[in-house]
């Protein structure tokens, strides 16, 4: 069974926004280790649910 999914309603959502990894890991204030790994595990662009899902911050009360 298929269903056809209006691409405008898909667009509007907000999760295939396409982030620069570097970008991404000043605004997220994310530690130079992190950055790497990301660059390595997704190259130098990914979208903002792939970046915000393999992301992981360090608490900053440590």
């Amino acid at each position: 069974m298929t269903t056809h999914v209006d691409q405008h309603l898909t667009e509007t959502s907000g999760l295939r926004k396409v982030w620069n990894v570097a970008e991404f890991a000043k605004r997220y204030r994310l530690d130079p280790q992190e950055e790497n790994r990301l660059l390595k595990l997704l190259g130098p662009f990914a979208s903002e649910q792939e970046l915000l899902m393999n992301a992981s911050r360090t608490p900053l009360y440590r």
